[in-house]
Order: structure tokens, then sequence, then C-alpha cells
């Protein structure tokens, strides 16, 4: 931020500036920051302007025709600074159209004591969420949502006429636009307090507004091998989920609070992170940490895998005649259709949508490797590297949370065998990711002059059965494939 807040005064000096909002309580937190709020007085464009030219190497633009807010953006992406006109005619007006009052302090941008009109700096010391106004809520209902983000976030917690008010106003979350909806959603289920932000949100009334599909949830039953309704499952898989990512990245080895509680004790946690992971945890931690999409990195966007992987099953459940057990046939199908929905409905990047789809359709496959013959074969291996990429690593980590969190009859001989058969197939997995299927030993071209066929779909299936002989050893040379190849056609 330095960078930026340095810029800003060089360019605002001698001018009624103010830095406020975010930024400014960040500072008086110790928390570093890259993005800068400005308040000025008189026209935005023209301060902007002159931040970038401060900046140097810096881009510049129109954030907001219907607000005059300008963005000055560092062209590697390191900082950004937001200027604003100042509103209300006053510095306290506009502090108190802010949304909480530990976003309502100012400081000029040249430096020097804080303005805190509105008692601010009390609530970021009591650790509070408060209001700025009483209509800070019915004037944008989004930050309702906010107030969620900041809460999980800064580890603070909103005061009861707060949390009323925001109650009162969920409703309105409905007209905001999907982006902003997204924008704060990302950042609440990317934060360490995702599950105490889920409740929170249940708790406004918020998520039947913004995800009334994981609210949707509640009261779903399952069979004799679940020991929790879809919602409570979920939760559990979502927990799970994050504490394999924190085992894999090093931020958990013997705290295993966000796995023990409600699936087992600690040891077991820890024995059952550690099986699934094996030698893996390094190229496992390497990848999570991967940029993915819309800002995200793949171990947050698995987060979204796990909210999202049951999310049809009250669509699809079902009760068999025969024996009164409970089914969901075709919630992977359908749910990777309803998350698909979901991400669409809030904007997101097809990539992000494509990449939770294909979680979501696959999340069951590994489970079912647990009843072929050990050890799995090159063969099967290679079918479900297929069936799964791009997300063959992702979606092995989402059926190990998804094992570890079922656990009615029979869990402890079930979460053992999947087990093991995850941490070979990671392995594999893996390696796949790094160095993909083999060369082929024929192109198909030559395969279809050789055997004096047409393109289509009968070459491209022999291809496909080619790959998977060379994949599993069977051929090695351009004449056993060949040869192999006449034989299946």
């Amino acid at each position: 931020m330095a960078d930026a807040l340095q810029a800003a005064r060089r360019a605002l000096a001698g001018r009624p500036a103010w830095l406020v909002g975010g930024a400014t309580r960040d500072r008086r937190l110790g928390r570093s920051t890259t993005d800068l709020d400005v308040v000025v007085e008189g026209d935005p464009g023209e301060a902007a302007r002159a931040i970038a030219r401060a900046a140097g190497r810096a881009a510049c633009f129109a954030l907001s025709e219907e607000f005059g807010a300008w963005r000055v953006s560092a062209r590697d992406s390191s900082w950004q600074v937001d200027v604003e006109p100042l509103r209300g005619g006053s510095l306290d007006a506009d502090l108190a159209l802010r949304d909480f009052t530990v976003n309502a302090i100012a400081e000029p941008i040249a430096g020097g004591e804080p303005i805190d009109p509105l008692g601010g700096l009390g609530d970021l010391a009591a650790g509070r969420l408060r209001m700025a106004a009483p209509d800070a809520f019915a004037r944008d209902p989004l930050r309702v949502l906010r107030l969620v983000r900041v809460a999980v976030e800064l580890g603070f917690e909103p005061e009861p006429d707060t949390l009323e008010r925001a109650r009162a106003n969920a409703g309105g979350l409905g007209r905001c636009s999907p982006e902003r909806v997204f924008a704060e959603l990302q950042r609440i289920v990317a934060a360490r307090a995702v599950l105490r932000g889920l409740d929170l949100m249940s708790e406004l009334g918020a998520t039947e507004i913004v995800l009334p599909e994981l609210e949707a949830l509640r009261g779903v039953e399952q069979n004799r091998y679940h020991h929790a309704d879809v919602h409570g499952h979920t939760l559990e898989v979502l927990r799970c989920t994050i504490a394999l990512c924190d085992f894999a990245e090093g931020r958990i080895e013997h705290d295993t609070s966000a796995v023990g509680a409600r699936t087992q004790s600690g040891d077991d946690a820890l024995a059952a992170l550690g099986a699934a992971l094996g030698e893996h945890r390094p190229a496992v931690a390497a990848l999570l940490a991967e940029p993915l999409a819309d800002g995200l990195t793949r171990g947050e966007a698995l987060r979204w895998g796990a909210l999202l992987h049951d999310a049809a099953k009250p669509l699809t459940r079902g009760v068999r005649p025969v024996d009164g057990r409970v089914t969901f046939i075709g919630h992977d199908q359908r749910g990777a259709e309803l998350a698909r929905e979901v991400l669409t409905r809030l904007r997101a990047s097809e990539r992000l949508r494509g990449h939770v789809a294909a979680l979501v359709r696959n999340h069951l496959r590994l489970g079912f490797l647990v009843h072929e013959p050990q050890p799995i074969s090159r063969r099967t291996v290679f079918e479900y590297m297929r069936a799964t990429e791009p997300v063959e690593v992702d979606v092995t980590l989402l059926s190990v949370a998804d094992r570890l969190a079922t656990r009615g009859d029979r869990a402890e001989q079930a979460i053992a065998a999947h087990l093991a058969v995850a941490e070979d197939m990671l392995g594999h997995a893996l390696g796949w990711r790094a160095e993909g299927p083999p060369a082929p030993l024929l192109r198909g071209d030559e395969l279809a002059r050789e055997l004096g066929i047409a393109p289509g779909p009968r070459l491209g299936e022999l291809l496909e059965r080619l790959a998977q002989a060379q994949f599993a050893g069977e051929v090695a040379t351009r004449e056993q494939a060949l040869a192999h190849a006449r034989a299946l056609a």
C-alpha cells in the first residue's frame, strides 16, 4: 500500500482529501491492504488522473458514472486507489452514509489524527460491528452480506441492533446485482471462518435469497450410512475440505478442530488426513494455490464444489419400495447442471462454472472404485483420469472430504477403504496432471489409412482404446498399436 499512498499524497498535496473505508480501518488494525479509498472535494476524475501521473505506470478509468467514482490501478495489479467525490456536502455527512462505523473513520491524506464522528475507533477496539446509520441496510441491502463478510474476515461480532436491521432488510438482496452479490459471497466462502459466516447468513435470512439451493438442503434425511441430513453433511464436507487443504499447506499439524468435533477425534482426523495425502502433500499444496478464475485459487474453488456437491439431492430423493432405503439416483449429474445454474445466476466466469460442475459431476466416481479389485488396474486409472480431467486431483480431494463427513453405519471400515484408494489415485492424478497421457503411437490419419476407415466416431473410439492400452502397458510400439487396432476393428 505504501506506493499507492505516497502517490496519492504527492498528487493531492494541499487539496482537501481523506483516506477512508477499509484501508483506514486495516491500518489501525495492522492488517496489510493493497486497496485505498479516497474521498476528495471537487472533481474525482481530475484527482485520479493526478494520482496516476504521480504513480508513473498506472491505469486510470471511471469506475461508476452514477456515483462519480474513479479507479487508479498499478499496471502490475499490485495496488489500486478508488477516488470518490465527497457526499452530503461535508466529511461528517459522507462518513454517516457509509456501512459500518469501523469503515467510517477518515484520515487526512497528508496524515494526521483520525476523524471519527461515529465512534468507529471504539468499535475497532471492542471487535464490534455497528451500522453507521439506522437506514444503512435499507439504502444498500448488499450490506447485509457485507456484514457477514466483514465479521468473518475480521473476527468481529455484530451488535444486536445491527443484526436486527440487517435481518429486516435481507429481502432486498434480491434487488442487488448478481456481480456484487458474488463478490461478497466469494470472500465469505474463502474466509477462514466460512462456517460461521454461513451460519450468520442463514440467521439473517440472506441464504434463502442469494443461495436458496443451500437452504433447501435442511431437513432432507438420508440413508443409514449418513449421520446428518443433507445440509449438515454439506457443512461437514466443507469443514473437511478446508482441513484437507490446511493439512496439505502445513497450516494444521496438531490442531484438528476443523475436522474433529463433529466427525471424529482429533488424533483420528489427523491420521485420516495423513493417510489421504501421504507423500503428495507438497504437490497438492502447490496445486491448491494455483489461480483458477474470478480471483479464486483452486483450493477456494474446491470449497464451492463442497458447498454444491449434493445440491440436487432434494430434487432426486426417492425411497426403494423393497426395503425403504432412501436413494438419490442421478444427483451427481443433476447436481452438475444445478451448480452451473447457480454460478451462472451469480455471473461467475465460464471457467469457474465448468470447474465446479465437473467437481459435482464426478464426486461419486472414486467411491465406486473401492469395490473394484485392488490394486486398481492401469486401465481403470486411465478411465478415471479421462472422465475427471481437468479436475482429476481436485475431485479426488473432494471425494475424501465427502467420505470423512459420512459417518453412519460401518463408517470406519468404509473410510479406511476409501482413503487407501484415494492415496493411490491421488498419485496417479498428480502424474496425469503433470505429464498427461503418453504421446500416441499412431496418429488418427495413419490409423484411418492403415485400416481403411473414414474419420468419425469409430476412429475416435479406436484411438481412445489404443491410448488406454498404451497407458496400461499393453502396447509399446507402433507395430503393436497397429496390430491391437486391427484386432479391435
